[in-house]
């Protein structure tokens, strides 16, 4: 008889059916509703730059991996999600060559220069985005929704930088009828696609839920002179905040792995989120905050690690 023999290998040793690939995909599927919403809104102009932000992730991915004889990663569709939520930040009027550019430093020097996807420290798509603002007039003009003479219009963090509350009901900034970025308009567009993730257990409130109750703690505390809960709710329903909170921050690579390190994590970026809309040149906190915490995502999780069993606090470094 054969004898059986026992084979020791490094971790892990329990593997989840998850893979990549099947959390990309549903990271595309949640997407979809914002997408769907955003074309409704801004018109086919808005689908062409996402499209081109897709594919020149896509197209970078691919050029790379040939470049330096590795492996194609196309199939694991991280380079479609980063190119999506770069595609979704951008406002519909954006030139159609600005979006490549974005996605060059997304892919090229955030992701590939650091070793590929799951070594890179920041969030590619947030870093192309921040990035794309040395074109600042271009990432700064917006149109009202549903008009089809493409008419200028401000943004309801733009008005409320200017200690006023935007005209949008409550109702039309849930739905999404105010000027933005493409993906970041309709909030329930993007809690429908978050309740997707939760569902399927692709990511956990921690995050998301310490980052709003922050944001939405401040806000509540200092309205600025308007009304408390208008003031707070506008604020929690304009900008990239949902965008950002549950789409952005939980990046498993780039997000603390300690459950007390994603509350601190979440509370951080709401708190950052908060100073630069109030205090900040520029309208909107969400993209920096979370770009300066994923730089600080080390130092949370070393300081929260367990302790390992029979070994004294040392062992933690």
């Amino acid at each position: 008889m054969e004898e059986k023999k026992l084979y020791v290998s490094s971790g892990p040793h329990i593997r989840g059916k998850e893979s990549v690939s099947s959390l990309m995909l549903s990271v595309l599927l949640a997407l979809l509703p914002a997408l769907l919403a955003g074309v409704y809104l801004f018109g086919l102009r808005a689908l062409w730059v996402v499209l081109v932000s897709v594919g020149s992730c896509e197209l970078f991915e691919w050029g790379w991996c040939a470049l330096t004889h590795r492996q194609n990663t196309l199939r694991d569709l991280s380079a479609a999600v980063t190119g999506l939520l770069l595609g979704l930040s951008l406002s519909p009027t954006v030139p159609l060559w600005l979006p490549p550019v974005g996605a060059f430093f997304a892919i090229v020097v955030v992701k590939q220069l650091y070793g590929g996807l799951g070594k890179n420290f920041l969030n590619p798509a947030l870093a192309g985005r921040c990035f794309l603002f040395a074109w600042a007039p271009l990432m700064s003009s917006w149109v009202a929704p549903r008009c089809a003479d493409a008419v200028s219009a401000a943004t309801p963090l733009a008005v409320m930088k200017t200690l006023s509350l935007p005209p949008e009901s409550l109702l039309s900034s849930f739905l999404g009828f105010k000027g933005g970025c493409i993906g970041e308009v309709s909030a329930a567009a993007l809690l429908l696609g978050a309740a997707f993730l939760l569902l399927r257990g692709v990511i956990r409130l921690r995050i998301p839920l310490s980052y709003l109750l922050t944001v939405a703690v401040l806000t509540f505390l200092f309205p600025r002179g308007n009304e408390r809960i208008l003031w707070m709710s506008h604020q929690l329903l304009s900008g990239g905040l949902l965008l950002g909170a549950f789409f952005m921050a939980t990046d498993y690579v780039t997000s603390p792995t300690t459950a007390r390190g994603q509350l601190l994590y979440g509370v951080f970026c709401g708190v950052l989120t908060v100073l630069i809309r109030y205090f900040g040149s520029y309208p909107e906190g969400v993209s920096f905050s979370i770009l300066i915490m994923n730089l600080l995502v080390w130092t949370l999780d070393r300081l929260h690690m367990r302790r390992v069993f029979g070994h004294g606090k040392e062992a933690r470094t």
